[in-house]
């Protein structure tokens, strides 16, 4: 496995940019079944330690939404993990690392080999568990997840609770969902404003004449800035020709999944030993009157001694980009509450 340091962060933070050539397709119900070979998710890493070499002790994954990728979250993650490491209420003998995943059709993952339809949450949630098995780690203490990142949070740990992934799989301790909608996703209850911008993309022609053409061409359209301009950076250069950093059919398949699958039922009977923190951003347009009750409900309810733990959090002054409209509202939230 090859790893490469990218650059020097402040402080004791170290960012690691890991690749690994191949990795074995995992068959649950029979073990490990190396019937062909496949590349594994990318990803990168941010460790929370004044020595990198100090193994660590504690693993959180960080999952990005629909259309982009870890590097979204680096600044974000590169926070966290001061924080974790500063915080006088962090036990000092936890050693974090953040590991930022680029899900399937998306980042550096786009493209890879084997990561096949259909493009579900249930697949892209087993991907994670391909990567932990492959890179023969421990099952990730922590899951974060932003929108469809959510909920492939939520089906990672629902899957590991009944056993999908095998016996070895172990319950993260902990989920934070992001501005996810627990439940199926009408389109009505929002401004429209991910399918236009799919079908917007669809429309497009596969060769790009450059990013500053696609930033200008979203604005004509009627897109925002700083949606505009987020949408230019998942372009990459490859041969001198500009395309895209992700698989817009596969990316449409995929939030056709985040549309329909609910989750619902696993918050209201959450498996013993979780704790799920939602958090609802206050000006996200995706939160309907219906659905806020509902997490209101939730928030009161009385857990049993066999069940895990909910909690719900909303971050004021922010939009559905939680981590770009008010990170340190977010940081506030998450530092103070995060598994120690």
């Amino acid at each position: 496995m090859a790893t490469r340091i990218l650059r020097s962060p402040p402080s004791s933070l170290r960012l690691l940019r890991f690749s690994s050539p191949s990795t074995a397709i995992f068959n649950y119900n029979e073990g490990c079944v190396a019937s062909r070979f496949l590349g594994t998710l990318a990803f990168d890493e941010i460790r929370v330690s004044d020595d990198v070499k100090r193994p660590y002790t504690s693993t959180a994954l960080v999952l990005h939404g629909l259309l982009g990728s870890g590097r979204n979250w680096k600044s974000f993650a590169r926070n966290l993990a001061e924080r974790l490491r500063t915080t006088t209420t962090s036990n000092s003998s936890q050693d974090w690392r953040l590991v930022l995943v680029d899900l399937r059709n998306h980042g550096k993952s786009a493209g890879i080999i084997g990561l096949d339809a259909p493009h579900d949450m249930a697949n892209t949630a087993r991907d994670l568990a391909n990567l932990v098995n492959s890179q023969q780690w421990a099952w990730p203490d922590v899951v974060i997840g932003h929108s469809m990142g959510g909920k492939v949070a939520m089906e990672f740990a629902k899957s590991c609770s009944s056993g999908s992934y095998g016996d070895s799989a172990t319950l993260p301790k902990q989920l934070w969902v992001l501005d996810s909608i627990p439940g199926e996703v009408n389109a009505d209850d929002s401004d429209g404003e991910v399918e236009k911008v799919l079908k917007t993309l669809e429309n497009l022609p596969t060769i790009l004449p450059s990013r500053r053409w696609v930033v200008d061409h979203m604005l004509e359209l009627g897109f925002s800035k700083s949606l505009s301009e987020w949408i230019g950076s998942n372009l990459k250069n490859v041969g001198g020709q500009v395309i895209w950093t992700f698989d817009i059919q596969a990316a449409i398949s995929m939030f056709n999944s985040y549309r329909q699958t609910c989750y619902w039922s696993f918050l209201e009977n959450p498996p013993k030993g979780s704790d799920t923190a939602i958090v609802r951003a206050e000006k996200s347009d995706r939160w309907s009157p219906q659905v806020l009750q509902r997490l209101e409900n939730l928030s009161r309810k009385e857990q049993g001694s066999d069940e895990g733990k909910v909690s719900v959090h909303t971050l004021h002054n922010s939009g559905h980009w939680v981590h770009v409209d008010n990170p340190k509202g977010l940081l506030e939230i998450m530092a103070p509450n995060f598994l120690i």
